[in-house]
């Protein structure tokens, strides 16, 4: 298989790309990234030299870009591609626009225009909005009711997937997941923020009452549901994958608190975000029942995996977090792949 992924040096799309290749060696792999703060060319570093990997420089939201990465044609993209953090989002919704709205029609057309090949656009449960404490899961049936500029660029993406799919009959698969984890996450996010900074002896913050709950997959877990999308799933269908982890954010600090050996002063309570959805969860029984996937780890053995793995990497999330990981793994990039 010819496959394209986009935003694949970004936390996901890294580690979904090992996944494949690790799968299937005999396939080709071109990674489709812009390089911008989240994209992190040391997330890749020990595939790049693969003979079925390629790199290509680009922006998802110009179709020039796209059409020189898909030269030689393409069966399949993916399109992890995403602005993809609520605080941000709120700050400037603008970015998150451009990229996962208006980035994702030009990826759905730039596959039409190459022949028709298949989409698996990657999204988020954060396009259904909040339950209450006493809400079933999401499924795929429930209406979209976005919350953040972010998940509500991620919902009209959605809709303009499976739009193009009902109305050009394009191959195109939906998959929402529910909170990642695990090797490579951008330190900006709940796990690795609290692992790397309980490591540096620095301040956990915990937003408002830290009572928000979430249902946590490990991101291998998530690439092997989204490589069964692309391999089973239904043309104009969508898929969700959750682990039923639903765990509480002041639960998880506190596990990463006795996992670190660190002292439980050092969290922090601070002033909560606005609109701060207090729960999401979704059933994965459809992809379990279409795709024949299942998440392959609990969340305690996941947890304790990933503390380990940054513990281990150190030096890469210190780079990350100060900053020279841009200039210094852009110029490795551009030195060592054609």
């Amino acid at each position: 298989m010819r496959l394209l992924v986009t935003g694949a040096l970004g936390f996901i799309g890294s580690n979904f790309v090992r996944m494949v290749l690790d799968r299937h060696p005999d396939w080709c792999v071109t990674n489709f990234d812009l390089v911008t703060y989240a994209g992190n060319p040391a997330n890749l570093e020990d595939v790049a030299r693969h003979r079925g990997y390629r790199f290509v420089k680009g922006d998802i939201a110009d179709r020039a870009h796209l059409a020189r990465a898909l030269e030689g044609g393409a069966d399949a993209i993916v399109n992890f591609a995403a602005e993809s953090h609520v605080d941000r989002s709120i700050l400037a919704a603008e970015p998150f626009v451009r990229t996962n709205v208006l980035g994702t029609v030009q990826v759905l057309e730039a596959a039409r225009a190459a022949g028709g090949c298949r989409v698996v656009h990657v999204s988020t449960d954060e396009v259904y909005g909040a339950l209450g404490p006493d809400d079933l899961p999401f499924t795929e049936a429930t209406p979209l009711n976005p919350t953040s500029p972010y998940a509500a660029s991620k919902a009209a993406a959605d809709h303009l997937a499976l739009a193009f799919a009902r109305t050009y009959g394009q191959d195109v698969v939906v998959t929402r997941c529910s909170n990642n984890y695990g090797p490579y996450q951008f330190p900006e996010k709940l796990i690795p923020l609290m692992i790397t900074n309980a490591v540096e002896g620095k301040r956990l913050p915990v937003y408002g009452d830290g009572r928000q709950v979430r249902d946590w997959i490990h991101v291998a877990d998530h690439c092997a549901g989204v490589l069964a999308a692309l391999e089973r799933g239904r043309a104009g269908e969508v898929y969700n994958f959750g682990a039923r982890a639903e765990r509480a954010n002041l639960d998880i600090v506190s596990r990463i608190v006795v996992l670190t050996g660190v002292a439980p002063a050092l969290v922090e309570h601070v002033t909560d975000r606005p609109a701060h959805d207090r729960r999401y969860a979704v059933d994965p029984a459809k992809a379990e029942r279409e795709l024949g996937w299942r998440p392959a780890r609990s969340f305690e053995e996941g947890l304790a995996d990933t503390v380990r793995w940054y513990v281990e990497h150190e030096a890469w999330w210190r780079a990350v977090k100060d900053g020279s990981y841009r200039d210094f793994y852009r110029t490795w990039y551009e030195e060592r792949v054609p």
